[in-house]
């Protein structure tokens, strides 16, 4: 495990948003690891240490790291902090509910294309 150099950078969360400290946050790291800034394995700060570097309360922090774990994002490893997954990882229940997906769709008689309608209006795609 690597700690995040320079997370968060100069990034800090717009006060005056409409959207969420939290939220920020969460999008904020979900975005790096997207384009691999913060790369599996990567260690995040505690959240006491992001909460005083952001300025923002604990709280903000740990329900953004929260979240990010619910989503499959990070993983809590104890003493060891808070990691980033490895893609596989994160995909592996989405994988699972996608299976299940195309099992119910098949089912019904839905055609691979009407599938892929529903499935992109349920992601709000136009």
């Amino acid at each position: 495990m690597t700690p995040a150099a320079g997370f968060p950078g100069a990034w800090k969360p717009n006060n005056a948003s409409s959207v969420p400290l939290f939220e920020q946050l969460r999008l904020h790291v979900i975005h790096l690891v997207d384009k691999g800034a913060l790369p599996p394995g990567t260690r995040l700060p505690a959240v006491r240490a992001l909460a005083e570097g952001l300025d923002v309360a604990p709280h903000t922090v740990a329900r953004a790291y929260k979240e990010l774990e619910a989503a499959g994002i990070v993983a809590t490893r104890g003493r060891n902090g808070t990691v980033v997954c490895a893609a596989d990882e994160r995909l592996g229940g989405l994988a699972a509910a996608a299976a299940a997906y195309a099992a119910a769709a098949k089912a019904q008689g839905a055609t691979f294309a009407e599938a892929v309608k529903l499935l992109a209006a349920a992601y709000d795609v136009p």
